[in-house]
């Protein structure tokens, strides 16, 4: 249970004076619900303000708080503002403007008496002005926090409400080793949390918050680890005589039997493998997981494969069925599209043991399943699920089952400790034979009539090609609508030879759309990025992405990774907007400079920060709240390291500072690690 000591920190915001179920609204549009989401919710920027009794052409251009005295008023004409004239102590003038409300200003500002303002002075001309100035019956603080805002929340509301969150936070026991914490100038907690709601500047502060994030994700992952050590499983050891009839296309590159070696080697152990194997785009590791599924099959256990979508898991199971079943092994799928008798069939054969590969989407771990002997779980696009899943996993076999996870999105070091850190990693590192470098150009949208002209001649050729509409940002506008616009206008210049898919569409549309694609009966697929992971067809050899700006670096190698695919050369034109900052110019050459996803990872993760690369923010997995990508690449190793000193040498989280580590871990929700330990 969490601790008693947390309980102010995740009460509801209702609590809170001045919280009403308007207020409450407003927040919850920012996912501001507890307090303790308002105590992580730190201010972006400051407003510093000067007190004075004296204007002057030394303040222009800061805001100030004064004393003024109006003595004249002048109205223009129609839409034209008022302006009232002030004088401060020394009798200085300046013009106070409001471009709406007269009324108001008359009477927030009469003629003769004397009131208290702030405002940013600038200068008219000659003349000194304050545009719109606040009025105050106490002066402001002289640097106020600004905080993130939603429709029906103010910066002086919001302020206000974090003062009653800091007063509510209690003392914390210290989690941090003493000298980690000496080293690097943190103070408490309590205190961090306060000077970090300061502004950005406080640096230090900031920084404590990051690394007790990132401690706490380490530590989780250590238990994690731990606890999968501490149990035993079935140790599964094939005799080859599956894998020796697969009829494959090409040979294993080194890096492929390499890995496969590895996964061996862990399933052949008594304790669960955990182990993640990476793999740029077309490296061939579905092949990998399919040799280490036979592998299970030949020690008598059942395997299944879980991918993150329905379109992935038909295209998997597909591809993995026409390789198995003529070697005699039974592969099924189960998704949520799945009902009635084709449901129970598959269910019934799951339980006596007669399908031995599943393969599906998150219906294949429901309550209802039930496998004979569940002995290797496969997790494709592993940056679609995180820790909380992962433990989910272990739950289904009659003992722990091996898991291997898969992800084509290269993940940089930094990234691979704080996400995976449970787990061993295995690298494909270089591509299968036959595998082409994909052409890379950015063109600017002006050309956007050259570029339909060049992929009617594409069509022309007997070529087909993906074109991938983004998210709209500026208007109201969903990917999904941006996508069928675009193929509306396709479909007037290419009748009956364009198709779309968005992730609104049904499961059996999107489907239906994919398998005319597939078969070559659609020339052009219009889609959002439903389609980065998972689609094959040979036979398209040309991406067009829209709007390529908008796109973090590692969507845009894995949407380029859709072509390349067959003998003939494929192109990717990535179409960019006019207003392209410096940042996005950079991104857009280093896309067109290499094919290497590895190190185009590394330059999203500096750019993006690590949510976006994960996925995490769609999938609802652990997004760092506080930790940016600076702090995890600066603090992670050192934070590894504090977690297992707690583990290794001060008792785990019986100990003195494991007791404040348990703590820590409920604060930031990794509450399913403390859950590991007998007890805890």
């Amino acid at each position: 249970m969490r601790p008693e000591i947390l309980n102010p920190l995740f009460a509801e915001t209702l609590a809170l004076d001045g919280v009403g179920p308007k207020i409450a609204k407003a927040l919850g549009k920012l996912k501001l619900e507890r307090c303790v989401d308002l105590a992580f919710h730190l201010p972006t920027g400051t407003i510093e303000r000067v007190a004075t009794d004296r204007l002057g052409l030394d303040l222009v251009g800061r805001r100030i708080v004064i004393t003024l005295t109006p003595i004249d008023l002048r109205e223009g004409r129609g839409r034209a503002p008022i302006r009232i004239f002030a004088a401060d102590a020394h009798d200085n003038m300046v013009g106070l403007t409001f471009f709406n409300n007269p009324g108001w200003a008359r009477k927030q500002f009469p003629l003769g008496e004397k009131v208290r303002i702030t405002g940013k002075l600038d200068a008219y001309g000659d003349e000194l002005q304050i545009v719109h100035p606040d009025k105050v019956d106490e002066d402001p603080p002289l640097s106020e926090p600004v905080y993130p805002l939603s429709d029906g929340l103010t910066n002086r509301r919001l302020r206000d409400l974090v003062r009653q969150v800091l007063e509510r936070a209690p003392d914390l026991p210290e989690w941090i080793e003493s000298s980690v914490k000496s080293e690097r100038g943190f103070s408490d907690w309590r205190g961090a949390l306060a000077a970090a709601h300061r502004g950005p500047n406080e640096e230090v502060a900031r920084a404590r918050l990051a690394y007790d994030e990132i401690f706490a994700n380490q530590l989780t992952l250590l238990l994690v680890r731990q606890s999968a050590r501490r149990r035993s499983t079935r140790p599964l050891e094939g005799d080859g005589r599956l894998s020796g009839k697969l009829k494959l296309p090409f040979e294993l590159t080194n890096a492929q039997a390499r890995c496969v070696g590895e996964i061996r080697g862990d399933m052949a152990q008594e304790r669960p493998m955990l182990r993640l194997l990476q793999g740029d785009v077309g490296s061939g590791k579905t092949l990998v997981a399919l040799l280490a599924m036979l592998e299970a099959v030949e020690a008598g256990a059942q395997a299944a494969m879980l991918a993150p979508t329905e379109i992935l898991a038909r295209q998997h199971y597909e591809g993995l069925r026409k390789l198995a079943e003529p070697i005699g092994v039974h592969v099924a799928i189960l998704t949520g599209r799945d009902k009635g008798r084709v449901r129970e069939s598959t269910l019934m054969g799951l339980a006596d043991g007669s399908i031995q590969i599943l393969v599906g989407t998150h219906a294949i771990f429901q309550q209802a399943v039930t496998y004979h002997d569940l002995g290797l779980v496969v997790v494709d696009e592993q940056h679609r699920f995180g820790v909380s899943q992962r433990l989910m996993l272990s739950e289904k076999g009659k003992r722990p089952p091996h898991l291997l996870a898969m992800t084509a999105t290269p993940i940089p070091r930094t990234l691979t400790l704080t996400q995976y850190g449970e787990m061993d990693v295995s690298r494909i590192d270089e591509l299968p034979p036959g595998r082409q470098p994909i052409d890379t150009l950015v063109v600017s949208e002006e050309k956007l009539a050259d570029v339909v002209a060049g992929l009617g001649r594409h069509i022309d050729g007997g070529g087909q090609a993906y074109w991938v509409c983004p998210l709209v940002e500026e208007s109201d506008k969903s990917d999904a609508a941006a996508a069928e616009e675009r193929a509306e206008v396709l479909k007037v210049r290419f009748p009956g030879k364009v198709g779309l898919v968005h992730g609104r569409m049904k499961g059996e549309e999107k489907d239906a759309v994919m398998e005319r694609f597939a078969r070559g009966d659609l020339a052009v697929l219009v889609a959002t990025t439903v389609i980065e992971v998972g689609v094959d067809v040979p036979n398209a050899t040309l991406m067009i992405i829209e709007g390529a700006e908008r796109f973090g670096l590692s969507q845009l190698h894995q949407l380029r990774g859709r072509v390349g695919r067959g003998t003939g050369k494929s192109r990717c034109l990535l179409l960019r907007g006019n207003n392209l900052s410096e940042t996005g110019r950079a991104r857009l050459a280093l896309m067109r400079e290499t094919n290497d996803g590895f190190r185009i990872a590394e330059e999203d993760l500096r750019l993006r920060g690590p949510g976006e690369i994960l996925g995490t923010r769609q999938s609802g997995d652990h997004v760092f709240k506080l930790a940016e990508a600076e702090d995890i690449a600066a603090l992670a190793p050192a934070a590894q390291a504090d977690a297992q000193l707690l583990l290794d040498r001060d008792g785990g989280l019986e100990g003195p500072r494991g007791q404040a580590a348990r703590t820590c871990l409920y604060l930031f929700e990794r509450d399913a690690a403390v859950g590991l330990l007998k007890g805890g």
